[in-house]
């Protein structure tokens, strides 16, 4: 989970600090005091595109930064992100969470930061993923198709194996079925060559050619 976020020339934002317990926490204020830009932090841990145009007016860069904890976290995903961790030789502090973060430059290209090393924005987003979930107001009108529907009902049934099994075996039978058809296509084709091949037969023999019959008729 996030514990804590500080974020430094971000829009609205100068300087602040805001630190997560367990629960809900709401962030209230009057319009033009920075939720939105919260949120834009927000989605740069995500790994987000920066927008240089976010940089507070007479700063030269902005900066994000993100304390995650995964104490709360199955064992299994514990062992992927720290799989991450270790394939772009990102470290823990003491206290066993992890620090990531974003800094956008007004002038030059913007970067992440994993554990103290810098890593490519994806790389970023992909270990906050399973710790960060943003939802806007239109998100869940895609539970609307019939897909994201399938995909929530597996999930709550922790269907996973079953459905990669699935996955698979359909992939398998599918390029069975194409060779079949290929198969299938190249006998029919064979078929009429060879029709072909005895009607042009047929149609010699109907003449009966004689030997020499070539140089009879030149003569």
């Amino acid at each position: 989970m996030l514990t804590e976020i500080r974020i430094e020339s971000l829009g609205a934002i100068s300087a602040a600090v805001g630190e997560f317990g367990r629960g809900l926490t709401v962030l209230t204020g009057e319009t033009g005091t920075g939720k939105t830009m919260v949120v834009t932090g927000l989605h740069l841990l995500g790994g987000a595109r920066a927008d240089a145009n976010r940089v507070r007016s007479g700063a030269e860069r902005a900066v994000v930064e993100g304390r995650f904890t995964t104490t709360d976290l199955d064992d299994a995903t514990i062992a992927a992100l720290d799989e991450m961790l270790d394939a772009s030789g990102a470290e823990r502090d003491e206290d066993g969470s992890v620090i990531a973060l974003r800094s956008v430059s007004r002038e030059g290209p913007s970067r992440a930061y994993l554990g103290g090393r810098s890593v490519p924005a994806k790389s970023l987003g992909d270990f906050t993923t399973e710790l960060l979930t943003l939802h806007g107001q239109n998100d869940q009108l895609r539970l609307m198709r019939p897909e994201e529907q399938r995909g929530a009902l597996d999930r709550f049934a922790k269907a996973g194996p079953a459905l990669e099994r699935y996955r698979k075996l359909r992939d398998a039978w599918l390029s069975a079925r194409r060779d079949l058809l290929d198969r299938r296509n190249r006998m029919r084709e064979l078929a009429l060559e060879a029709d072909r091949l005895n009607f042009a037969l047929n149609e010699i023999d109907a003449v009966e050619p004689q030997p020499g019959e070539d140089d009879a008729l030149v003569a």
